[in-house]
């Protein structure tokens, strides 16, 4: 739910939706993660809103006070821990504060940072999205009784994904800066992943590396926008 009113107002969660009267802050740049994220709100009985980054995540949360908050770590106008830092101190303080990325290497950063948990990508399975929020949410927010646990795996349209790959494409015509290679890198790499794209992912864990290593990383950009131009080529059969 919205904070603004209090958390009598909400209706109470069941066994079969167990975030029922939660809203959720989703601050995720990927669309097709976005989607999956959607997905589980919807089966979990959870309203969702969504933030591509930090700034828009800044501009929703002076109006709205969402119940959960499950930041990504790595945004195009900066780093998720930060703003992770500033809403677990902020008062009052959000039910749960959960962080989420592909690079499991973070999750130490974002619990110090004052996250609740973390949760790694690619996140698609209905049942530990479920227990990530449930096991930080207090006791009040938890839903009554036993609940039979069945798991789903949602898959998020590929339209989505396709949308991602516009949207590097963008990034990769405007890249003016070295900076803008490693978002571009750390992008790609966990939207293939979800995706199961293993040639791209592949791709963009050398471009990764390269940069990792201070140098020229030409090559390996060309090759990234090459795959995602095939990938954008396929948008007419979609």
């Amino acid at each position: 739910m919205d904070k603004l009113e209090p958390h009598a107002h909400s209706p109470a969660p069941t066994a079969e939706r167990p975030l029922l009267g939660l809203t959720i802050l989703v601050i995720e740049d990927s669309r097709f993660a976005c989607e999956a994220m959607r997905l589980l709100c919807l089966r979990s009985g959870a309203r969702i809103r969504r933030a591509d980054c930090l700034r828009a995540a800044r501009r929703h949360l002076q109006v709205y006070r969402p119940s959960v908050v499950i930041a990504d770590l790595g945004l195009p106008d900066g780093n998720g821990i930060d703003l992770i830092e500033e809403l677990s101190k902020a008062q009052p303080r959000v039910d749960a504060l959960l962080a989420i990325s592909g690079d499991t290497h973070l999750a130490g950063d974002a619990i110090a940072a004052g996250a609740d948990g973390f949760m790694e990508k690619p996140l698609n399975s209905l049942v530990q999205f479920q227990q990530a929020i449930l096991s930080v949410l207090p006791p009040e927010r938890q839903p009554k009784g036993l609940r039979m646990v069945v798991d789903e795996v949602v898959e998020p349209d590929q339209i989505a994904f396709q949308d991602d790959m516009a949207h590097i494409a963008d990034v990769l015509d405007d890249a003016g800066d070295s900076t803008t290679l490693d978002y571009v890198a750390q992008f790609l790499g966990g939207v293939a992943r979800s995706a199961s794209d293993n040639a791209l992912e592949t791709a963009a864990l050398a471009l990764a590396r390269k940069r990792a290593l201070g140098q020229s990383a030409e090559s390996e950009k060309a090759v990234v926008a090459g795959l995602v131009q095939s990938r954008l080529a396929q948008r007419i059969a979609i």
